[in-house]
């Protein structure tokens, strides 16, 4: 076999599976592309997941599906899609857990690095601190230091632990030296019932699931998780105001295997930004109350990596274990 064949076969797989991914052959139409979700139908993931997979259809040509795989912190449909072919035809819409999980769990079945190719981040969600109407505080400040004063007298609701607002609460507490007890539940919605009846205290909650009750006055709200104000919440303040270089918002974002070949990773992240932009795609995403984002392959790698570092230090700090 000459020198050239070997690159030649190589090439040749490269184009098929790139035409696959872009527009199929017209004699028998290829099988759809599925992006994994690693949460129950219904929830944020999963409702971004349908209205990405829509539009990166329209955008190559091709049918694309979601699966619901939820379990495990996301951690069954990470694995599926690290052990999945890197043709493309695989994908993973993830979130947080995805570098908080690096840390939580002792061992996993994957390298939340290695095993995956980032593609783009779809959005960001950050949360905010909201508090029943009775806590004696008013401002961030005030919190903090009542928090000192009685120390164990004020209470977290936890909707899931390892859980970016969960973490939230932890990196609260680990930069302003507050002790504050944590409540655990299992899911969003009881915590949120509990707060609003005064059972808990406080909760770091995704922004959507709280702002009709802050309308209402049913809860009030201290702080935005946040670099900066939100241009949806002007009078609430950053936490970052008061305790520089805090930060914690959720996000979510499309991965392939490892190991994607360079071409392939472009076509597909091409697709999901070009998706992430559309019109349709970004009232879905301003719905959930986040904000699409759409990088390059490259800056949601690097972020990727970053968030595995920051949330370790935060992980470490709390003795988090996953449920």
């Amino acid at each position: 076999m000459s020198a050239r064949r070997p690159f030649m076969l190589r090439s040749l797989g490269l184009g098929l599976a790139l035409a696959g991914v872009s527009q199929g052959s017209a004699a028998q139409s290829p099988a759809p592309i599925r992006i994994l979700v690693g949460a129950p139908a219904g929830g944020t993931t999963d409702t971004m997941a349908r209205a990405l997979a829509t539009e990166m259809g329209r955008a190559l040509g091709r049918n694309v599906v979601v699966e619901n795989r939820p379990g495990a912190g996301g951690n069954i449909a990470a694995e599926s899609v690290a052990r999945a072919p890197a043709d493309g035809q695989t994908l993973l819409m993830s979130f947080t857990s995805h570098a908080i999980n690096a840390s939580l769990y002792p061992t996993l079945p994957f390298d939340p690095e290695k095993d995956f190719t980032p593609l783009t981040m779809v959005s960001t969600s950050p949360a905010i601190l909201v508090a029943h109407p009775s806590v004696p505080a008013n401002t961030l400040s005030e919190l903090i230091a009542l928090a000192k004063a009685k120390p164990g007298r004020l209470n977290f609701a936890i909707g899931a632990l390892g859980s970016s607002v969960h973490l939230a609460g932890e990196a609260f507490k680990m930069q302003s030296g507050a002790f504050i007890v944590n409540i655990p539940y299992r899911g969003t919605a009881p915590a949120v019932q509990d707060v609003l009846a005064g059972q808990v205290d406080l909760m770091f909650a995704n922004v959507g699931n709280v702002q009709a009750h802050l309308k209402a006055g049913k809860l009030k709200a201290l702080g935005v998780t946040s670099p900066k104000r939100l241009a949806s919440l002007p009078e609430v303040p950053a936490i970052a105001e008061l305790l520089p270089g805090y930060e914690s918002s959720a996000w979510f974002g499309l991965f392939g295997p490892g190991r994607m070949a360079p071409e392939l990773t472009r076509r597909l992240s091409d697709a999901a930004r070009q998706a992430v932009a559309s019109p349709e795609v970004s009232k879905r995403i301003a719905h959930e109350g986040a904000t699409p984002v759409g990088n390059s392959p490259q800056e949601f790698a690097a972020f990727v990596n970053s968030e595995i570092s920051r949330w370790a230090k935060v992980v470490t700090y709390s003795g988090a274990k996953p449920e």
